[in-house]
């Protein structure tokens, strides 16, 4: 009797056990990084122009006189007829070992390559080929949350990168446990590496092109500006053929983006929003820096007020997102106005009063921003089957509204009305191959 009244009190005790390990089936994903060796001799014989071919890995956006440049992610640019948007044409793809950013003065197209900056002709798209290029300018970068590195003093000349392979598992967890969040744009982060921004978004000429918010690169009267984790370098390109190394400018750790509007430059960094006065080109001047929490932040700008995305988890740190609307009516002491949440939030852009912001696999959002205080009460359209991750808005006078729209699965093309409704023109679809 006591052994069974003994084993009746233990029932409870053995339940209890038995449910805490109870083990569910779950899928994650992530990052893993395989260190690589190159020499900068096979990076520089790397380049070369081939036939067109499908989107795999796409970065960065960039768009002149209706063509458009698509990087593929450390491998080159996809160079594309996008004169009709409901139909565009692939033409070429440059492959640039190394490549993460594109900007465009008159017929000359300048591109990164690891270690290099390099130089394109493409006066005659059947004929794109290098012009010239210039050597051991920049030592690192990052691809996909994957660091390379690069010693000019080290004898063996190599380039030290990161293979960066997207890896499913499934796993057994408790069932009771959180669930976890992964994959491309989960807590992992997208390409975290360079962008491509021209003085179409607000510089002062009119021969260059214009790109995403995302931008590591921008153009401004005879210079091309490239961010790095911790300055930006100025390059001469009076002479535009062979842009020629300036100077440097320190900016503190945590670079991102660039933004160049009318004579002021906006960098987006992982603890703030920097003001720079660039009235004169040659030597920037820092006026302000607006700071936030760690956060991976591009930012846009329009008349007195910045709109800047700060994206958590991953390698951008903490945990929440948001919108911050920042007053900057006075360059010297910008204010925050008003923070909005958001889930994931990559890169935005403005035609005002539209503001477009990507969401990752959340999709993209349009909202009218005429009334700052109220933005979350004016959401005009939210599509949620793309994976958005940045936006060039072609606003424009006359004639049709263009949103052009790259992410993971893609890249779009919307029509979009004064009031900022899409309505979708074309697709490019990302092509990868199989896992078999």
């Amino acid at each position: 009797m006591k052994k069974l009244i003994y084993f009746l009190l233990l029932l409870p005790l053995i339940w209890i056990d038995s449910s805490c390990t109870d083990q569910c089936t779950e899928t994650r994903t992530f990052r893993q990084f395989t260190p690589v060796s190159l020499t900068t001799s096979q990076i520089r014989l790397g380049v070369g122009v081939d036939k067109a071919r499908g989107m795999v890995n796409p970065g960065k956006i960039y768009t002149k006189d209706g063509y458009l440049f698509i990087n593929e992610l450390k491998q080159g640019i996809h160079v594309i007829d996008n004169r009709n948007p409901s139909a565009p044409k692939p033409l070429a793809f440059i492959s640039i070992p190394g490549n993460g950013d594109v900007a465009i003065r008159n017929n000359f197209l300048y591109a990164d390559s690891y270690m290099d900056l390099v130089t394109f002709d493409i006066s005659n798209l059947a004929d794109i080929h290098e012009v010239s290029r210039s050597k051991n300018v920049f030592v690192q970068g990052q691809f996909d949350g994957g660091w390379w590195y690069y010693n000019p003093q080290n004898n063996n000349d190599l380039v030290q990168d990161q293979r960066v392979d997207y890896i499913t598992q499934s796993v057994k967890t408790n069932c009771e446990a959180m669930p976890t969040t992964g994959g491309w744009w989960g807590p992992v982060s997208f390409l975290s590496a360079s962008a491509d921004k021209s003085t179409g978004s607000g510089g002062s000429t009119t021969t260059s092109g214009t790109s995403g918010s995302m931008a590591r690169f921008a153009l401004y009267n005879d210079y091309l500006y490239a961010v790095g984790q911790s300055d930006m370098k100025l390059f001469t390109i009076s002479s535009p053929a062979a842009p020629t190394l300036s100077n440097t400018i320190n900016l503190g750790w945590g670079i991102e983006t660039i933004f160049p509007y009318k004579d002021k430059l906006f960098l987006g960094s992982q603890t703030g929003m920097l003001i720079y006065d660039n009235a004169n080109p040659a030597q920037p001047k820092q006026l302000a820096v607006f700071q936030h929490a760690r956060r991976c932040d591009p930012v846009v700008v329009n008349d007195n007020t910045a709109y800047v995305t700060l994206r958590g988890g991953g390698g951008c740190g903490g945990a929440s997102n948001q919108l911050d609307v920042v007053d900057i009516s006075s360059l010297t002491n910008p204010k925050l106005l008003k923070s909005y949440p958001m889930r994931s939030p990559y890169g935005l852009g403005v035609d005002f009063p539209n503001l477009f912001v990507c969401e990752g696999a959340y999709g993209v959002k349009s909202f009218n921003v005429a009334d700052p205080m109220q933005i979350d009460k004016n959401l005009q359209q939210h599509i949620e089957d793309v994976q958005a991750y940045d936006v060039i808005p072609l606003g424009g006078v006359s004639g049709q509204k263009t949103l052009l729209l790259i992410g993971r699965d893609g890249f779009y093309q919307y029509e979009y009305t004064a009031a900022g409704r899409l309505r979708l023109l074309s697709k490019l679809p990302v092509t990868r191959p199989s896992l078999t």
